[in-house]
C-alpha cells in the first residue's frame, strides 16, 4: 500500500505518467482532484507532459474536493484560484469541464446537493488525487465524519485552521467552514492515490499505517479501497516499518 519515492519530484513524475497514460486511453476520463503545497510538483509536472505531448483534454472532466465557504473564486486563498493558476488556465480547460463546489452559493446546503448529483452523473471518477491533513483528515472530512458520507458542509476543526493559517495573513482570515466531497464519494473512485511529502507528514502516515478502520481516523477509510495507493517521501515515510514499504 505504502510506496516510497526518494523525493516530492519523483511523486509527481510517476502520477504524471499515469495520469497521462490513463487520459490516452480513456479520453473521457473524469479527475478528482486536490489543493494544497502537495499538489503543487505534481500539477507542475502534469502541465509540462501536456503541453510536451499536447495530450487531448478536450473530453476530461475535474471534480474538485472542496471550497471554503465565504471565499469567491478570485479570492487567492480559494480552491478555484489556485487551480486555475497552477493547472486550468494554463492547459485550456473549459468551464464545463471542471467542477468545484461553490463558496459563495446562497444556499449551502443546496449546493451539497447538486455537487453531490454531479458526481453521482459520472459513476465515480476515475482516478483520485488526495493529501492528507495533520489530524488525518481527507478532502475536509473532519474527524468523526461518517465513512457514508456525502458531499456537504463542514466546520472546520482548530488544528485544521491552524494548519492552514500560514496561507493568510491573519488567523482571523482563515474561513471556518467549508463544502467537501463526502468519503463515501472519495471511496467511489476506480483508483486512489493518497499523497505524503515531508518529515511533517511522517507522524500522521505512521498513525494511518497502525490504525484500523476508524471514523476518527478519516484516511482510515480508505484502507477499505481495492486500488488505493499511498505515496511518499523518504521524508514523510521516516516512521514507517521497512517491511510495508515499496521502495521505487
Amino acid at each position: 500500500m505504502f510506496v516510497v519515492f526518494s523525493n516530492a519530484h519523483a511523486i509527481a513524475d510517476y502520477l504524471t505518467d499515469h495520469i497521462a497514460q490513463q487520459i490516452r486511453t480513456k479520453p473521457t476520463t473524469s479527475l478528482g482532484l486536490a489543493t494544497g503545497s502537495t499538489m503543487e510538483p505534481i500539477y507542475a509536472r502534469l502541465l509540462q507532459r501536456i503541453q510536451a505531448e499536447a495530450l487531448d483534454l478536450s473530453q476530461i472532466t475535474t471534480f474538485n474536493l472542496d471550497e471554503y465557504i465565504g471565499l469567491a473564486p478570485d479570492h487567492p486563498q480559494s480552491y478555484f484560484y489556485f487551480m486555475q493558476h497552477h493547472l486550468f488556465a494554463a492547459v485550456g480547460l473549459q468551464p464545463g469541464q471542471v467542477h468545484l463546489p461553490c463558496g459563495v452559493c446562497s444556499d449551502a446546503e443546496q449546493e451539497c446537493q447538486d455537487y453531490a448529483a454531479k458526481l453521482a452523473r459520472v459513476g465515480g471518477l476515475d482516478i483520485q488525487l488526495l493529501g492528507i491533513g495533520s489530524n488525518g483528515h481527507i478532502g475536509f472530512n473532519e474527524p468523526g465524519t461518517p465513512f457514508d458520507s456525502r458531499t456537504h458542509v463542514v466546520a472546520l476543526s482548530e488544528k485544521t485552521r491552524r494548519d492552514n493559517g500560514r496561507f493568510f495573513e491573519r488567523f482571523e482570515d482563515v474561513p471556518t467552514h467549508a463544502i467537501t466531497m463526502g468519503i463515501a464519494e472519495i471511496l467511489s473512485a476506480k483508483e486512489i492515490f493518497l499523497v505524503a511529502t515531508g518529515r511533517h507528514k511522517a507522524d500522521i502516515m505512521a498513525r494511518l499505517y497502525e490504525s484500523g478502520i476508524d471514523e476518527q481516523l478519516p484516511a482510515s477509510a480508505l484502507k477499505q479501497h481495492a486500488h488505493l495507493r499511498v505515496l511518499v517521501d523518504e521524508a514523510a515515510a521516516e516512521l514507517l516499518p521497512t517491511h510495508v514499504k515499496t521502495v521505487v
